[in-house]
């Protein structure tokens, strides 16, 4: 759990310490500017802005069942932060493993990408992709957010 946290801590450090001399410099207006773009900056690396993770053999097993994509991810990882903000809200329609938490995410992402642990990498009917287009993504989710929807209205 630790480990999730250290890119956020420490740019919410440096943040704090840059903002500090600046204050004590004279220049309290740019002091909260920087002091706020480093805070921005430790709250989209933070786990808190995907999901919640599961466990990989958790998230293969429920995928199997729905046929939701699994994606697996780890904070500070540009790419997947990309993949969550351009999905919106659709991203909870997902299930997210983050592979810093899970050892059996980590393995199955290097059994994917030839012993590399790169993220994200989306499983979608029991096929993985790496890096895909957000766009791609959201298309392998709205058949079956529809059908879904459908069922449910019935």
């Amino acid at each position: 759990m630790m480990r999730a946290w250290i890119l956020p801590m420490l740019l919410a450090l440096c943040g704090s310490v840059a903002a500090t001399g600046l204050f004590f410099g004279g220049s309290p207006g740019a002091a909260a500017a920087l002091l706020l773009v480093f805070v921005l900056l430790a709250s989209v690396n933070s786990p808190l802005i995907f999901p919640r993770s599961m466990g990989a053999l958790e998230a293969q097993r429920r995928s199997s069942v729905d046929g939701r994509p699994v994606v697996f991810w780890r904070p500070g990882c540009t790419y997947c932060l990309r993949l969550r903000i351009r999905l919106g809200r659709s991203a909870r329609q997902m299930y997210w493993v983050n592979i810093w938490r899970d050892p059996a995410g980590a393995a199955a992402v290097r059994a994917a990408n030839d012993g590399n642990e790169t993220v994200p990498t989306v499983v979608v009917d029991g096929q993985p992709h790496t890096n895909p287009d957000p766009a791609w993504v959201r298309t392998k989710l709205s058949p079956r957010s529809s059908r879904a929807k459908g069922a449910t209205s019935l």
